[in-house]
């Protein structure tokens, strides 16, 4: 298999169960920013030393390839064209990151101050991953304005990015790092 096609090369890409769309539309920025938060997440599981949390990146990892597929298949579409099997963010995946979170949340202080991202390596990747899952969200809400998209999706990105901020304090407490507070200026 050939990695290039040239099928790019006019600006429009294709999309899961047929037809074309340009590169810039909404649906592709919203999938396409989720494969960098993707990308993001791959960083931070490889600054990590933690096996638990790598399992629960690891997850992550391919839940957002779900998520990449979800987004990149339009609900609704030319039924005389035969489709693939649509993958969609299901409930269960954001109910597992709730328990993620409610697990992770458990073994930190509580929050009493704004942070900044930082400390620890591994807890600056995944604050970079956070932000970058935000902007995936905005993508997706966005694109949710004119076309149909999966409700789970969306929730998806929203939950994801609160473990990603929980997970990025858990480090810097697994590690003993202090983490940045942010100091308002008076």
């Amino acid at each position: 298999m050939r990695i290039y096609t040239r099928t790019g090369d006019g600006g429009e890409t294709g999309l899961a169960g047929g037809g074309r769309v340009r590169k810039d539309a909404a649906r592709v920025e919203a999938y396409g920013t989720v494969d960098e938060a993707n990308a993001h997440v791959g960083l931070a599981r490889a600054l990590l030393d933690d096996p638990a949390l790598d399992a629960v990146l690891e997850r992550v990892q391919n839940d957002l390839f779900d998520l990449g597929s979800d987004l990149a298949t339009p609900e609704a579409g030319d039924p005389s064209k035969p489709r693939r099997s649509a993958i969609r963010v299901q409930p269960a995946q954001v109910a597992q990151l709730e328990e993620d979170i409610d697990r992770l949340q458990a073994d930190i202080p509580p929050l009493r101050r704004f942070i900044l991202p930082g400390g620890d390596p591994a807890a600056a990747a995944l604050h970079v991953a956070r932000c970058v899952c935000r902007r995936a969200e905005r993508r997706v809400v966005a694109l949710a304005q004119g076309e149909p998209t999966n409700r789970e999706a969306l929730r998806y990105l929203n939950r994801l990015s609160d473990l990603l901020f929980v997970m990025a304090r858990a480090v810097n407490a697994r590690r003993g790092r202090a983490e940045p507070l942010w100091r308002e200026r008076s």
